[in-house]
Order: C-alpha cells, then structure tokens, then sequence
C-alpha cells in the first residue's frame, strides 16, 4: 500500500507516539507484508525469530519492537507492538468509508458494461468496459476489473484477509488495507469469495476462469489462464502461475507457489509448492503416477499380512 502523499520517519514516529533510529526526513513511501515489500516501505516484525529476515529486506522502515543495529540506508520505528502500529497505520491512511450509496459516486464504470439489479459497488471501484455483473454482487472499496469480465450472482470481491495474532486473551487481527484486482476477460461463477490483500493487491490474471463457490485468499496471486473448478479453496499469498489447472475442491496451504501449466485433481491437499508441467493428486499432492502406485502399494498390504499369518 503506497501512501498517497509521502511521509517523513517522523511524520510516521509522531503518527505511532514512538522513537525512531535514523535521519527524520527520511522519505516513507509506503507500507507493505515482508513478501511483497519495495524500497521506500515500512514492514513490520515482533519476534526475534524473524528480526534479520525483515532487517535485510528491500523494506527500508522496520517496524520493531527492540533497539537493534540499523542496517545501513535503512531507518527504524522502535514500538512496544508492531502489530498494532502497524494496524494504526492502516487506519490512519486507508480509513474504513461508510457507504451511502449502493452504486458509489466515486466508482467509475465503463461503456457497455451491465450491473444487474441489487449490485453492491464500493468507493473509488474501477470497473472497464463490456462487462457483466449479476445480481447481489458486492464489490469492496479500491477494487479494479478489467475488461470483458462476467461476475456472477453473489460472489463477493474484497473482504478482510483471514489473519490474527493469538493474543493471551484473544485473536487480534491485522486490518486489511489492500484490494482485489481482476485483469481482462476474467469469469468469476457464482458465490466465489475473493479477499483483498492486506497491504498489496489479491490478483486473478487475465482470462482466467474461476467457477461457483471458489475462495481466493488474502494477497493471492493468480496467473493467466487459470482453470478452477467449483469449491477450491486458496489459501493467502499463494502465488498460482500461469496456464494452471485445478479442479474440485482442491485446498492449498498459505506461501506456496504452484507452478506453470501445473494439474491437480479433484480433491487434492497441496501443503507444499509443486513444480510445472506435472500431473498430482492425493492429499498430500504428490505426482499422479507416483501417488498410484502408493495407492496400488497399500492395497496389497491385506494379503501381506495374510501371507505373514500363515508362516
């Protein structure tokens, strides 16, 4: 998430009430999640288990909660909880807007586009030309969709990420300041779920095709020419390249990357990255032919133990 006007580290350090390590006028253009991070962002860690992962990003504000040696060209914020600075800092430049409108007046829609009856558009939506969006869709603040796109009924584009700290007490969640981008000649079917990003952009690439009751988590990216089938569910920040097939009700695990031209059967558990141009099934996904022969191996098991009964 870029800052509409860029800021100062004192700027941010006064917004937060903390100290900070480095030259006060040094520029913060942003503030973004470690994987998706450019110079000029702010990222934040609050366990010593990831304090040099986050100090030797592109990031060049870290957000911390311990005085540590700052790396050269970078600055700090020293905060007694990150992750709730770093909400504060979500609130403070991408506030929550009510809605007063079902259609907002800030949202721009283009030629020969069709919005059905009962359809939820947010503030500052951009949506292009020639598209088709049916009845009782919602569609969340900053989202954009390209060209020649087909929404279908219910499906929803843009809300919160599924992410929580767990507290003592509670599950404290990190608010979600992204959005969701849909690119050109998309059909979404209907009652899919697409999260926003909690700081970047949750993304379904051109002509990709996802059928009814798909899920799409936070900060996922989907390449061109995607095939999903009906009740797949992502997890977030997977990132799914091009040309990728998966079919019914395929469930992958967060921070995988599933590659180019890549099938997965039906019903299929990816808990790690696959690489392209493979065939899987199984939960765990393995290859197909791999994952047969285990299955073909287990039925054989009976009649070895028989055979060891009789010795």
């Amino acid at each position: 998430m870029k800052f509409s006007i860029p800021q100062t580290l004192e700027d941010v350090a006064t917004i937060l009430g903390c100290d900070f390590v480095g030259d006060a006028n040094f520029a913060v253009l942003g503030m973004n999640e470690i994987h998706v991070v450019e110079p000029g962002d702010i990222v934040f860690v609050d366990h010593p288990k990831y304090y040099d992962k986050a100090l030797a990003c592109a990031a060049s504000v870290v957000l911390i909660n311990k005085k540590v040696a700052c790396p050269p060209g970078k600055a700090l914020l020293i905060s007694e909880d990150p992750f709730s600075d770093f909400n504060k800092l979500t609130n403070y430049f991408n506030p929550f807007k009510k809605a007063t409108d079902l259609v907002s007046s800030t949202a721009t829609i283009g030629e020969n586009t069709i919005i059905q009856p009962n359809v939820f558009i947010g503030n500052n939506v951009r949506i292009g030309t020639n598209c088709v969006i049916h009845s009782n869709v919602v569609i969340y603040d900053n989202t954009v969709i390209g060209n020649n796109v087909t929404i279908h009924a219910g499906t929803i584009l843009g809300a919160d990420g599924f992410y929580y700290k767990n507290r003592p007490k509670s599950f404290d969640k990190l608010l979600s300041g992204g959005n969701v981008v849909i690119q050109d000649d998309v059909d979404l079917g209907a009652l899919c779920t697409i999260d926003k990003g909690v700081t970047a952009s949750t993304t379904i690439g051109q002509g990709s095709k996802l059928d009814n009751q798909v899920h799409v988590g936070h900060d996922t990216v989907i390449g061109k020419r995607c095939l999903i089938a009906a009740q797949v569910c992502i997890a977030g920040c997977v990132v799914i390249e091009d040309l990728v097939t998966l079919w019914g009700q395929v469930g992958i695990t967060s921070g995988v990357t599933i590659g180019k031209k890549a099938v997965i059967s039906g019903q299929s558990g990816v808990s790690k990255s696959l690489e392209g141009y493979k065939a899987y099934f199984g939960s765990p996904a393995d290859e197909i032919r791999k994952k047969h022969k285990e299955l073909a191996s287990i039925k054989l098991i009976p009649s070895i133990i028989e055979k060891i009964d009789n010795l």
